[in-house]
């Protein structure tokens, strides 16, 4: 096998471009699905059943679809509705922050309702509001219970990224496919952008055990 190492090189501008929207597809995707996903745990778990009926649909339909079709979705449907025309960076940011959402919110939920019931009632006899028990006191333990798990979460949001590429949106695996196509070559383009997945991933992992391993000790 042929290992054309200069190809790579120069190819290396566009990797370097693609990895940075891989990674700022990736943040906003964890930032906007933590957020979104808080508010729908929060909501999923109202006593009133008929409330809580549609964040159970949406965490249900999200989950329950391929993330593909999602992107797919709002890309040739959400995106030119409120835009005017379709925009691949924009329907990934959407599509990656609504389905993480989901998998986030229950995170959250089965965080939240590991914490004893006592301590919401403990709270609400001092004096404190429903909003702020769990502002004050569920909400900052049961985080650090669900941070292995979020963590997961995001690492999955980090790679599921790649499809993307499917709607022309310059990261990472669009610009191997372009690579591959233009020189016909696979192992050039996809062992690499498998080394730089590899190295996000891993710098990720690191960085959630370290806040892990810090929360544990306050």
């Amino acid at each position: 096998m042929d290992f054309r190492f200069d190809l790579i090189w120069n190819y290396a501008p566009f990797f370097l471009s693609g990895t940075l929207l891989t990674i700022g597809l990736s943040f906003a995707g964890i930032l906007i699905g933590t957020l979104l996903g808080l508010v729908i745990a929060l909501g999923k778990m109202m006593r009133n059943k008929w409330l809580s009926l549609p964040f159970v649909c949406y965490i249900g339909f999200f989950r329950g679809t391929p993330l593909f079709v999602q992107i797919l979705i709002v890309h040739f449907g959400v995106v030119p509705l409120i835009l005017g025309q379709s925009n691949g960076i924009v329907a990934g940011i959407i599509a990656l922050s609504l389905n993480a959402a989901a998998y986030i919110a229950e995170v959250f939920r089965s965080g939240i309702q590991s914490i004893d019931k006592g301590q919401m009632e403990a709270a609400r006899s001092l004096g404190m509001s429903h909003a702020q028990a769990m502002r004050y006191i569920i909400l900052p333990q049961a985080f650090k219970r669900i941070l292995p798990p979020l963590g997961n979460e995001f690492i999955a949001l980090l790679k599921d990224s790649s499809l993307v590429s499917a709607i022309a949106a310059p990261e990472l695996t669009y610009w191997a496919q372009q690579m591959g196509a233009e020189y016909f070559k696979v192992w050039e383009p996809y062992l690499t952008i498998s080394l730089i997945y590899l190295i996000l991933t891993l710098s990720l992992s690191a960085v959630v055990n370290r806040l892990e391993r810090r929360m544990a000790t306050e």
